[in-house]
């Protein structure tokens, strides 16, 4: 009779250690640092992109001035009027819309615009691009470019680039604001409120 109540004993409990066993097993696939190859967090994934997240920053006319663009390469094809086709709203790089911040008002073409983060997108053309400062700067692409949210619209012309630049670039500098990639180059100036 012992024997017949030891295994009705050891039955149960061994059914529940197993069942136990299973539910946490599955449940926990072991410490955070095993998984931590598979999780990528979201730095991680724009450092791996193709066309790099770019920020660049620097002083013109007094005024502090921030870009965050997607900087795509050439890589062999043809960019302008064909990949970038021309008299399309384009957000001037690739991936999320280009965006300009600065810490204090400042001039561009004459305009006052405040402090603050806007959308940079552009209209590119064979010898002059329309350069948009806009409102709405958190969009992916220019899937969402609304006109109406326009703060400013100016034209500059396009120059022969003295290099081809295979990364496209923004760069700040004593100027203003200067584009070069493909083959090209433009500058937008700023100027201190």
């Amino acid at each position: 009779m012992c024997a017949l109540t030891d295994s009705k004993i050891t039955m149960p409990i061994l059914l529940f250690s197993l069942i136990f066993l299973f539910i946490y097993g599955c449940g926990n696939s072991g410490p955070t640092t095993a998984r931590a190859p598979i999780i990528q967090t979201q730095q991680q994934i724009k450092e791996q992109r193709t066309s790099p997240l770019t920020f660049v920053t620097g002083v013109v006319s007094g005024v502090k001035v921030s870009i965050q663009y997607g900087a795509p390469s050439v890589k062999g094809r043809s960019i302008w009027g064909d990949l970038v086709p021309y008299d399309e709203v384009w957000r001037t790089g690739a991936n999320e819309a280009t965006w300009i911040e600065t810490e204090r008002p400042m001039v561009i073409a004459g305009k006052r615009i405040p402090a603050g983060r806007f959308g940079l997108f552009t209209i590119p053309g064979a010898s002059e691009w329309t350069v948009i400062i806009n409102t709405d700067w958190d969009q992916w692409g220019a899937y969402y470019y609304t006109a109406s949210n326009d703060m400013l619209r100016t034209t500059v012309p396009v120059l022969e680039s003295t290099e081809e630049h295979e990364v496209m670039q923004f760069s700040i500098e004593s100027a203003g604001i200067v584009f070069r990639w493909a083959g090209i180059e433009w500058t937008l100036p700023i100027q201190s409120v």
